[in-house]
C-alpha cells in the first residue's frame, strides 16, 4: 500500500510504501557503512525504487541497513521537468568506496540510467552520500558529496530518518 502526505505549505509530498521506509536493527558482519541518495522522474519511478532494494538485497557484498520514506519533489536546476521521487538509503559493504560506486552505476545502468545532460530527466540516480567517515577527493568519487548536502531532495529524507519516520 502506498501512502502518500501533502508537506503542509510546500511542494512536497511523504510517501511511504512497504520498502520505504524500513529499518533492520541486526548488525551485519560487513565492515563499511554508506549512505546513498536515489531519485528518479520517468516512468514508474517508485517501482524502479523497489526494484533496486531488491538487487541491493540479494547482493552478496551488500547488506540492507534503512531506507528513508520517499520525498516527491519540484526539479531543481532544469525545471522543465516532471517531479523528482528521492530517498535515502543506508547500506553495509564490504567494497571499498570506489568499487561500490563502480558497482552502484552498473545498477544505474541495469536499471535504465541513461545520462544525457546535468539536472536532465533520469529513470535512476544513485549518489553516495558518504562511506563511514571517509575523506574522497577524486575525478571519479567525492566524499562526502557536500553538494547533495545542500538540498532538500537529501536534507528531508535525512530529518525523517534521524527522527524515526
Amino acid at each position: 500500500m502506498i501512502l502518500k502526505k501533502k508537506i503542509k505549505n510546500s511542494n512536497f509530498t511523504k510517501i511511504t510504501k512497504p520498502l520505504f521506509p524500513i529499518i533492520h536493527s541486526h548488525l551485519h558482519a560487513k565492515k563499511g557503512y554508506a549512505t546513498l541518495s536515489i531519485g528518479g522522474n520517468i516512468d514508474d519511478t517508485l517501482r524502479r525504487f523497489d526494484r533496486l532494494i531488491i538487487l541491493l538485497q540479494k547482493s552478496s557484498f551488500i547488506s540492507l541497513v534503512a531506507t528513508s520514506p520517499i520525498l516527491k519533489n519540484p526539479p531543481f536546476g532544469y525545471l522543465e521537468q516532471a517531479y523528482f521521487y528521492n530517498a535515502i538509503i543506508i547500506i553495509q559493504t564490504n567494497l571499498e568506496p570506489k568499487k561500490l560506486m563502480r558497482y552502484l552505476l552498473k545498477i544505474e545502468k541495469k536499471l535504465g540510467r541513461k545520462r544525457t545532460f546535468q539536472n536532465a530527466p533520469r529513470k535512476i540516480d544513485i549518489d553516495m552520500l558518504r562511506y563511514d567517515d571517509r575523506i574522497i577527493r577524486t575525478k571519479f568519487l567525492t566524499i562526502p558529496y557536500e553538494k547533495a548536502m545542500n538540498r532538500e531532495s537529501v536534507i528531508i529524507p535525512i530529518y525523517w530518518m534521524k527522527r524515526g519516520f
